[in-house]
């Protein structure tokens, strides 16, 4: 039986019991898939959300973590999930925003196979430094690499990723030229990082936080208009004389065709979930800004950055390997 057979028999079912289209699925489990491992920052925010929405929706709402290929293989399997809210994903902008501009051969369509439901947090950028590179600020580190090809190396958690992009932007206005070093996550290019087996890092403040608060790196600046609140002592870009400045964010979608009383069921759960000051306070420590909008909001959003970031890729000139 193909989607749309099933979804008009779904509605049919609802309204022989005198229910909407799509209410059936409310004695469903809700699945939150995350394309990447668990542990990171959005793993963690993602099962914080889920537990206050079970509370809200009377009903089980799960997270399962299906990490490969830049967050694009939950994607893949949103495109195909039955459209009656009872699967989501809950993804960085890569995989709607920079992934489309990257892969000719993605295997959806960002705007046409995924119905925006919330937009959850915006994240600042950090480039950090491992604590043996001679340089405590922007200036320092590009003197630095000029002189010595070995600190021209970066990691970031993935290629095609947006602190990768956002590292040729400094690396333009810097005019310093970086090599890239793309890994499979975060963790992998820390440890290298810490272990001084690579120069620099460009990540998310969830990323570093801990680490340059220990002493076990050292972030050299972050990449909002204004001091990120997890970091007051670090300057950002803008601050040291490069004009740039930059945020990603979570949100979660749905498959498209999802009844609009169903995706507004879920907006609203997420977005009380997001609004709770305790979650507030969680997801601030981690380096998340939590924002709670609704499916209109993260659409504007979504089209807004695609469209910004779209030229700078085009611009760097990568092409993916894989």
């Amino acid at each position: 039986m193909n989607k749309t057979r099933r979804n008009v028999c779904a509605a049919l079912g609802a309204a022989a019991f005198g229910l909407p289209a799509g209410a059936m699925a409310q004695d469903r489990t809700v699945k939150i898939l995350v394309g990447f491992p668990p542990g990171a920052g959005l793993d963690a925010m993602t099962r914080m959300v889920a537990e206050k929405m079970r509370a809200t929706l009377g009903q089980n709402v799960i997270v399962e973590n299906r990490p490969g290929a830049g967050g694009r293989i939950v994607m893949e399997a949103l495109k195909v999930a039955p459209a009656d809210g009872s699967v989501l994903v809950m993804t960085p902008l890569v995989t709607v925003v920079t992934a489309p501009h990257v892969y000719p051969d993605l295997g959806y369509d960002a705007f046409k196979d995924f119905a925006p439901v919330a937009h959850a947090a915006d994240f600042l950028f950090a480039y950090a430094a491992n604590p043996k590179v001679p340089a405590n600020s922007l200036k320092e580190f590009v003197e630095a690499a000029k002189a010595d090809p070995a600190l021209r190396n970066y990691a970031s958690a993935a290629p095609g990723s947006l602190p990768h992009f956002f590292s040729i932007m400094f690396a333009e206005r810097a005019g310093l030229e970086l090599n890239h070093v793309g890994y499979r996550g975060t963790a992998p290019a820390l440890s290298d990082l810490m272990g001084g087996q690579i120069a620099t890092f460009m990540g998310t403040i969830s990323d570093v936080a801990a680490h340059h608060a220990g002493g076990k790196l050292k972030v050299l600046a972050t990449s909002g208009s204004s001091r990120a609140a997890q970091m007051p002592d670090v300057p950002t870009f803008k601050e040291q004389g490069y004009d740039i400045e930059g945020k990603g964010w979570y949100a979660a979608y749905a498959p498209a065709g999802t009844p609009s009383q169903t995706i507004d069921r879920l907006s609203k759960a997420m977005i009380q979930a997001l609004q709770a000051p305790d979650l507030k306070e969680k997801l601030l420590a981690y380096g998340m800004e939590p924002t709670g909008l609704g499916p209109e909001e993260l659409a504007r959003i979504h089209r807004r950055d695609h469209d910004r970031w779209g030229p700078v890729i085009k611009a760097s000139g990568f092409k993916p390997t894989s």
